[in-house]
């Protein structure tokens, strides 16, 4: 089953009203609600192998593959 990579993770959206009108926030992609979730994940464990920015990119390779395997 093919899916959409990387579309919005909460699509519907917020609708912020400012005295001259108002915008649509889409929120967060999906690669970065997948990054959110490796990331919790692995600070959970407390593993202190990684320091935060090596983190963040790991989270990150995590998500990309979570998204490969959305696709495949």
């Amino acid at each position: 089953m093919n899916k959409p990579n990387n579309t919005p993770a909460f699509p519907i959206g917020i609708t912020i009203t400012e005295p001259d009108g108002g915008f649509l926030q889409e929120g967060m992609t999906l690669r970065d609600y997948f990054a959110g979730q490796a990331l919790a994940g692995d600070c959970a464990t407390e593993s202190g192998f990684l320091d935060n920015r090596e983190r963040a990119i790991w989270a990150y390779k995590q998500a990309d593959e979570m998204l490969k395997a959305r696709v495949s």
